[in-house]
Parts: C-alpha cells; sequence; structure tokens
C-alpha cells in the first residue's frame, strides 16, 4: 500500500509518518531525509543534488520521483511506503503516479491531517527553540500561503482521481492522533 500522509506546516505529519510506517510495517519515505543522505554517502544522485540543496533551491521534481522510485524498489518497500513530504505540488502528484503506474502501483491512500491554523501556528512556534530556520512566524505565514496555493490543490487532484482520502483530526497528543490515522487506513483498505 501505498499511502501519501498530508497537511500543512506543523501538522505533525513527520512525527506521525514515522509511528503509523512502522505500526503498517512500510517504510517511512520522507524525501528529505534521503536526499540528505545520499548527499552524505557521496552517490551519483547525492552529487547531483548537492549544489542544488547547498543553494536552497528546490530540488526539480523529476530528482525527487527518481529518489523515490529507486528507495520503493527496495526489498523492504515491496509491501509499500508512507511517503511524507511528497508530494507538494499537482506536478509532482502527476509525475508520482506516472511513475507508480510505470511500476504497476498507485497512491492508495492521501491522509490528510486537519489541524486549525492557530494551532499550527502555536506548535510551530514552540519547535522555533529546536533551531528549526523554516519555524519563525515569518516563516510560517510564507509556509502556509506556499501549501494554499501549492500543496493543498494536490488533496482535490486526488480526491478527483478517485483515490481514497482519509481525513484525520490532527488534534491531540501524538499516541490519540496516531491511533486515527490506523483506524483510518484500516477504512481506507476495506473501501
Amino acid at each position: 500500500m501505498i499511502v501519501v500522509i498530508f497537511g500543512p506546516p506543523g501538522s505533525g505529519k513527520g512525527t506521525q509518518a514515522a509511528l503509523v510506517a512502522k505500526r503498517i510495517g512500510v517504510p517511512h519515505v520522507a524525501t528529505g531525509d534521503i536526499l540528505r543522505a545520499e548527499t552524505a554517502k557521496g552517490t551519483p544522485l547525492g552529487r547531483e543534488v548537492e549544489p542544488i540543496m547547498r543553494a536552497g533551491h528546490l530540488v526539480p521534481d523529476d530528482l525527487v520521483v527518481r529518489v523515490i522510485e529507486s528507495r520503493l524498489a527496495e526489498p523492504d518497500a515491496a509491501a509499500g511506503a508512507l511517503l511524507d513530504g511528497f508530494p507538494r505540488t499537482i506536478p509532482q502528484a502527476v509525475a508520482l503516479d506516472e511513475m507508480l503506474e510505470r511500476n504497476r502501483r498507485r497512491v492508495e491512500v492521501v491522509v490528510p491531517l486537519n489541524v486549525p491554523e492557530d494551532v499550527l501556528a502555536e506548535r510551530v512556534r514552540r519547535r522555533a527553540p529546536e533551531g528549526r530556520p523554516d519555524d519563525t512566524p515569518e516563516a510560517f505565514v510564507k509556509r502556509m500561503h506556499v501549501y494554499r496555493t501549492e500543496t493543498a490543490p494536490v488533496l482535490d487532484y486526488y480526491r478527483r482521481k478517485g483515490t481514497c482520502i482519509a481525513e484525520v483530526d490532527g488534534v491531540g497528543d501524538v499516541d490519540t492522533v496516531t491511533e486515527r490515522i490506523a483506524d483510518a487506513l484500516k477504512a481506507g483498505q476495506a473501501s
């Protein structure tokens, strides 16, 4: 099962993706982590993306799709994967779907984490001391704008395709939200 965990900055995607992936027995595929690991290992892909990332630019969609395709080809992903941080735009979703189709796979469930914006802002504010450079109030406003204009439409793209959308209330303690996601995935598999 290929699952996409989806939500605005501060919604808990990374935390939940790691927990849920372990729980359902598939790898947590976080594109940023993979790109940083490839760069650290000095692989051909790492050497290709390092100057792009060092310059602070976004890695082109075709490269990210190649990274995901390579990761999904690994034995531990035979049963599926939980994607975190990708796709973030409709062109990325289209590219992902084309790659998955070539490999006789598809996104089966998209799990949007619904969290009110005031709660998101508070979570990001609390995270800021951890040293995340994109967790300033100013950066949060910009990231929310990008989310609304570029990322949120991905959800409508998957709705139009008929992909199972398993909306989850992302407010509550970590364990409660994890249970909600697990229940939503079970319901998504049953439908």
